[in-house]
């Protein structure tokens, strides 16, 4: 290997080496000289009609490969994605942000460029992306450029969340040192065995005590690496198991013991009083938005809890820091003594989904399709291997009523919640589902076999990103859509303004999109079909139909749903929602972490507890 390449050579070697195989973005006049360098890296440039979608796009791919890359312009480009970033550092995608910038010299006079606010400030938007991202570099030395891209990549994926590193034109070709492409980033923690033992021996002390222990898996399980030990922990101590919305589809859902998902005062009412009964809840991966803990009713006591994060453990109200939590989890999975385990299995039904679903009254041909069994009768359509993405609104809600084969994975939004993401992450976790198929590490789509990628999107939500089908068609990603067209913003109509114009939106001839964004009519090699359901007979005919199993092409089926039409869990949600806002709750106490606690009672229990 030369002991010297440009520097945006380096670069893009080195996205290449973590596992990025293809590169979002959008050209402009400051980034377009290290384009050139994407191919020869090994890497495909998918390209985007905007920037935004790009983002989104860089996050669902992300979401699936571990790691994305995205390269915009200066200014109005990165500004333009700034959204897609901001959602990613929520949620805690690891998306690498490379923008092209002016020539240092030009910076450095600070003249009055194209692209910027004309004030010769060009630190002004770098400052802004320091707020939704953890690792910064302006690559403006070449004798440390290489580290400081090496220090950004690392920091991206360790901490599963985006980086922003600026590429001046003049730098693009500078000579750097090639040494460090001849070994790869270093990706491992040392951590203090002897302490974790100390931890896991603890924690193992509290399961051995309990007699009603509950786990509860959480969305930034899968961000902090640990799915695999969560799934184990499962299995083994056979406690009862639910989710959260973002945690769904982490654990098999097909374990005896897993009970769906814990929804507290949107749920069975018989939920909420079990789950506060439990003595010990193991609880890994917390996300404690107010969309993913359903109002705040969720977050267990932290006097009962053992709370899994990145860096640390919060067993019972004690907090202990710089624990690996993989680590942590692999030693007391090692130590587990199953013969010590309590014996515990609910006395009253909590609900199994599975049987839920078996028990659902067959459709008839004429039956309109409504919210309240659609969401479970679509989870006969899924095989292991998916990929399900549900759009903010009534597919998200909806979209917990999934039940899903072991082996899919579910993608939702559940505290950024920018309506319109879910299209451009579906283009984004398509590519990720084509690159890992072509490296062998996933299998083809297929008639009865294979993942596929599915996405439940709404109509309003479908006109903020529209624009994505031209990238899903001139990239020819293989894409089954579910539009659910109910007339608007209907998830907005239940919170406030069912009969409001603004919650209107202008009706659209969806399907002919395909067309107008170029789909190809009678190619072989990439099939593009359209149909439209308003009744299950529609319905159940599109998905027997074997090419759409097979989720090859480009696939929009049209679900006609009721305007006023809502999930149960939806109404339930605004009811909690509006009270709330009013004040009729009490308000949560604690921080973000697992060691909160929230009084989110409902009025009943908040009468009783005044009377007690």
């Amino acid at each position: 290997m030369s002991s010297k390449v440009d520097l945006a050579a380096y670069l893009f070697a080195r996205l290449r080496q973590i596992g990025v195989k293809s590169v979002f973005g959008v050209p402009g006049d400051f980034n377009l000289t290290a384009l050139d360098y994407i191919a020869p890296a090994g890497l495909a440039w998918v390209g985007n009609a905007n920037e935004l979608n790009a983002g989104y796009a860089a996050d669902g791919y992300a979401r699936i490969r571990g790691v994305s890359a995205l390269v915009t312009t200066g200014g109005v480009g990165e500004l333009s994605t700034i959204n897609a970033i901001a959602g990613a550092y929520a949620e805690m995608a690891p998306v690498v942000h490379i923008v092209g910038t002016p020539a240092t010299h030009i910076q450095g006079q600070g003249l009055c460029m194209h692209h910027t606010l004309g004030d010769g400030n060009f630190r002004l938007f770098a400052d802004m992306a320091a707020k939704v991202t953890v690792a910064q570099a302006n690559l403006v030395d070449a004798t440390t450029a290489p580290s400081e891209i090496d220090r950004c990549l690392r920091t991206c994926v360790m901490e599963s969340r985006p980086v922003y590193i600026e590429l001046p034109t003049n730098m693009v070709k500078a000579r750097v040192s090639s040494a460090n492409l001849e070994k790869p980033l270093d990706f491992s923690i040392e951590t203090d065995e002897g302490f974790e033992d100390t931890e896991a021996d603890l924690i193992l002390s509290k399961i051995y005590a309990s007699q009603q222990p509950f786990i509860l898996v959480d969305g930034f399980t899968s961000r902090y690496g640990i799915s695999a030990e969560a799934d184990e922990l499962v299995r083994e101590t056979g406690f009862p198991t639910s989710t959260t919305p973002f945690g769904k589809s982490i654990v098999n859902e097909s374990y005896p013991n897993f009970y769906g998902m814990y929804a507290g005062i949107a749920g069975p009412q018989v939920y909420v009083p079990w789950a506060r009964g439990c003595d010990l809840v193991l609880r890994l991966g917390p996300l404690n938005s107010d969309v993913n803990t359903f109002g705040f009713s969720t977050i267990p006591d932290p006097k009962t809890c053992i709370t899994f994060e990145r860096d640390s453990v919060d067993i019972c109200g004690t907090k202990y820091h710089n624990i690996h939590i993989k680590h942590l989890l692999r030693r007391v999975l090692s130590k587990l003594n199953k013969s010590l385990l309590p014996k515990y299995t609910p006395t009253m039904d909590l609900g199994d989904p599975k049987q839920i679903l078996a028990d659902l009254d067959p459709t008839t041909d004429n039956e309109v399709i409504a919210h309240d069994t659609y969401w479970r009768r679509m989870s006969n359509f899924f095989r292991p291997g998916d990929v399900i993405l549900t759009e903010t609104g009534t597919p998200s809600i909806g979209g917990r009523d999934f039940v899903l084969p072991p082996h899919t994975t579910l993608i939702n939004s559940s505290i950024w919640l920018s309506i319109g993401y879910m299209l451009g992450a579906c283009a984004g976790a398509a590519q990720a589902q084509r690159d890992m198929v072509g490296e062998g590490l996933r299998q083809q789509p297929r008639a009865g076999g294979g993942g596929r990628t599915i996405l439940f999107e709404g109509d309003g939500s479908f006109q903020m990103t529209a624009q994505v089908m031209s990238d899903m068609i001139r990239n020819r990603l293989d894409v089954i859509i579910f539009l659910i067209n109910n007339d608007g913003y209907t998830i907005e109509r239940w919170i406030h303004g069912m009969k409001a114009d603004y919650n209107d939106c202008q009706p659209w001839r969806y399907l002919e999109s395909l067309s107008y964004f170029g789909a190809p009519k009678d190619d072989p090699t990439y099939p593009v079909m359209t149909r439209r359901a308003e009744t299950w007979g529609e319905m159940n005919q599109v998905l027997a139909d074997p090419k759409v199993q097979a989720g090859k092409g480009l696939i929009m089926i049209e679900v006609v749903m009721g305007k006023e039409d809502a999930p149960d869990v939806l109404k339930k949600l605004v009811e909690n929602v509006s009270r709330r806002s009013s004040g009729e709750f009490e308000r949560p106490t604690g921080g973000s972490g697992g060691a909160s606690r929230s009084e989110a009672l409902t009025p009943d229990e908040k009468a009783m507890k005044v009377a007690g």
